[in-house]
């Protein structure tokens, strides 16, 4: 049971970032995204590098995630991805706060499942 709730989150988590990642790309080049996008994110995103870097990055992450590669690596380069959306939509855009404590949840609960691969970081060790 355990090892299927992983598997679903982790598929749930890769979906929505490759989803959100080709979207983003859509704006890039000014088409008419699939899903909505908020005004104020936009605005955010003044130069387009920074748009660029983000969306290849949820890209990139939402691949890795779906084909199981290097899982514990694209969970630490989502966790300042997944807090910044989710401060954003707390303080300045709350229309899809829902999906960002979705996406906080999912992504707590994966760094919890992964948490082997992250304790050497916490661990001391002599100089």
């Amino acid at each position: 049971m355990s090892n299927t709730f992983i598997i679903i989150s982790r598929f749930c988590l890769g979906l929505i970032f490759l989803v959100a990642g080709l979207n983003g790309y859509f704006v890039i080049f000014e088409m008419e995204p699939l899903i909505q996008t908020s005004p104020e994110a936009m605005a955010l995103f003044e130069f387009r590098y920074l748009l660029i870097v983000e969306k290849s990055l949820e890209i990139i992450c939402g691949v890795l995630l779906l084909i199981n590669r290097f899982t514990p690596l694209t969970l630490a380069i989502l966790l300042p991805i997944v807090a910044n959306i989710f401060l954003f939509h707390l303080f300045i855009d709350h229309s899809l706060l829902p999906l960002a404590i979705f996406l906080v949840i999912i992504l707590s609960y994966l760094l919890f499942c992964y948490r082997k691969s992250f304790i050497s970081l916490f661990e001391r060790k002599p100089i």
